[in-house]
């Protein structure tokens, strides 16, 4: 609150500046290392994959996945196939078929329910009667 300090902080001070111009930094980082294991690799976890069950569907959607995992388009099929036929695509079929555990298809089953899409029928339009209108006077 006192202008005496606001006067010492906004006022430049020529030598230290001239100190500060002579600084220079370089920064360099240490080269890294690699440990040699004598020959022992770790073993890679290739993750395996299989082609998708897209039908007339495929340009829609990737062409691979991992296995025990399902694309957006598969899922929605699968979710509809069972919808419309519960009897054969059943829980057991559907992770037989898309290489997925059962518990994460009956889930799947259970909590993902596809929309019914309902159409509903054009009514003509209602006849307009002929009136006059009326005359505001």
């Amino acid at each position: 609150d006192s202008p005496e300090i606001k006067e010492e902080v906004l006022r430049k001070d020529d030598r230290f500046l001239t100190l500060l111009k002579d600084v220079y930094v370089e920064s360099r980082d240490p080269p890294v290392q690699v440990k040699d294991g004598g020959g022992e690799h770790l073993p890679s976890k290739q993750e395996e994959k299989r082609l998708t069950k897209l039908g007339h569907l495929e340009a829609l959607d990737v062409k691979k996945v991992s296995k025990g995992k399902i694309s957006l388009v598969e899922a929605l099929t699968l979710l509809n196939n069972h919808k419309l036929q519960p009897q054969i695509w059943t829980a057991e079929k559907i992770a037989a078929e898309y290489s997925l555990e059962l518990k994460e298809v009956n889930s799947l089953l259970e909590f993902f329910i596809p929309f019914n899409v309902l159409e509903f029928p054009k009514k003509p339009p209602k006849a307009t009667t002929n009136h006059k209108p009326k005359k505001l006077t």
